[in-house]
């Protein structure tokens, strides 16, 4: 799995893939003639998916943030973010994460800067996949 998706599950956004749903089963075979169909139906068009409920995920981040001994400020800092949601926050998987997440790759040589963009970057992707962020905290 990717580190976003591992995010986004961490929040509660993205379900654990589910197995594939098995083949059917053959049809029979026919010994017999069958008579024409009079006419082809098509299948019935499939619902309309259905609207994504919206993740308070500042108020699980806020929640998590207050239960941990460490002060963290996930608000600003992609290594407190990171932290706070249990993953690993060395140079190398901001790195990985900022490659998945398509970082400039004149920031990738400057870890302040690639930072700044990762930090708005994984909360803009947050908020795209039903996750309640304000704007502000990626604008």
């Amino acid at each position: 799995m990717s580190l976003f998706g591992s995010m986004l599950e961490k929040l509660g956004l993205k379900k654990k893939a589910a197995p594939p749903p098995p083949p059917p089963p053959p049809a029979p075979m026919q010994t017999q003639a069958a008579p024409a169909p009079a006419a082809i139906v098509p299948p019935p068009p499939p619902p309309p998916p259905e609207p994504m409920a919206a993740v308070d995920v500042i108020s699980m981040l806020e929640g998590w943030a207050a239960a941990t001994p460490q002060k963290l400020n996930w608000r600003t800092s992609i290594v407190d973010l990171m932290k706070l949601l249990g993953m690993e926050s060395s140079l190398a998987e901001r790195k990985e994460l900022a490659t998945e997440l398509g970082c400039p790759a004149e920031y990738m040589h400057d870890s302040a800067r690639m930072n700044v963009w990762l930090h708005k970057e994984v909360l803009r992707q947050i908020a795209n996949n039903g996750g309640n962020v304000p704007a502000e905290l990626y604008d």
